[in-house]
C-alpha cells in the first residue's frame, strides 16, 4: 500500500442490492482521491466474513434491509467486536422508529438512498471529521422521539452543563477542552461519566439531553 492511500479514509459497503452498491462504490471512487473502499458485502454476514481486525476500515455504509443479518444486527455485531468502525446508514426507510433505533445504537449518521451524491460526500467528510453527521430532518426526529421520553432528572454539576452544551456545537472534544481549559483526558471523563449517567451512547444522546432540557436552543 502507498504512503497516499494510507492517508485515505477507508470505506466498507454493506448493501444487498449489487446495483446500488458497484454504483456507490464509484460514486466514493470519485471523491478527490480521498476515500478508498476496502471491500464490499452483500449482508451482516459476508461483511463479517471479509473483515481483517488487523486493518478495519474507518467508515461502514451499511443498509437495512438485507437478508442473512439485516443493518440492525450487523450494527450490534460491529458494536461488540470493531467499535471504532464509524456506521453511516444509507436505507429508503425512513420510519421515525427505525431511524431512533439506529441511532441509539450509536450509528454516526443516517441518509435515505435517494440522496444527491453531495450529501453522501458532506456526510463522509462531517463523520471524518467531527465524527457524526445528522440532517434537520434526522434531527427534527431525534428531537420528536426525546421530547416524548420524560425519563427521570439527573443532577449535574456547572461544568458537565458547561460541557453539554459545547457538545451540541460543531467543535471537536479537543477544541472543547481548549475552551474549558481543561485537558483532553478530563474532557474524555466528562464524556464517560455523562453516557453512564444519562444513559446515552453517542454525543448525539448527550445533545438531546442538553435540548430536551433547554440547555441549549436550536
Amino acid at each position: 500500500m502507498s504512503p497516499q492511500s494510507q492517508l485515505k479514509t477507508k470505506i466498507a459497503v454493506v448493501d444487498d442490492h449489487e446495483l446500488f452498491r458497484k454504483g456507490l462504490i464509484a460514486l466514493i471512487n470519485m471523491f478527490e482521491n480521498t476515500y478508498t473502499v476496502m471491500f464490499e458485502a452483500s449482508n451482516g454476514l459476508d461483511f463479517q466474513k471479509k473483515i481483517s481486525f488487523n486493518n478495519l476500515p474507518d467508515i461502514a455504509l451499511v443498509d437495512i434491509n438485507m437478508p442473512g443479518a439485516n443493518g440492525f444486527e450487523t450494527v450490534g455485531w460491529i458494536n461488540k467486536h470493531c467499535p471504532g468502525i464509524n456506521v453511516l446508514v444509507i436505507s429508503m426507510i425512513e420510519k421515525e422508529e427505525t431511524i431512533i433505533r439506529m441511532l441509539k445504537l450509536g450509528v454516526k449518521g443516517y441518509l435515505s438512498k435517494d440522496i444527491e451524491p453531495s450529501e453522501l460526500k458532506k456526510a463522509m467528510d462531517a463523520i471524518t471529521t467531527h465524527g457524526y453527521y445528522y440532517t434537520d430532518f434526522i434531527t427534527g426526529k431525534l428531537i420528536h422521539s426525546i421530547l416524548r421520553d420524560n425519563g427521570n432528572d439527573v443532577e449535574l454539576s456547572n461544568r458537565e452543563r458547561e460541557f453539554l452544551q459545547f457538545s451540541c456545537t460543531e467543535l471537536t472534544y479537543k477544541e472543547i477542552a481548549e475552551k474549558m481549559f481543561l485537558s483532553p483526558r478530563t474532557i474524555d471523563g466528562y464524556r464517560e461519566a455523562l453516557f453512564e449517567k444519562l444513559g446515552a451512547k453517542s454525543r448525539t444522546g448527550l445533545a438531546l439531553y442538553a435540548v430536551r432540557n433547554g440547555m441549549v436552543t436550536l
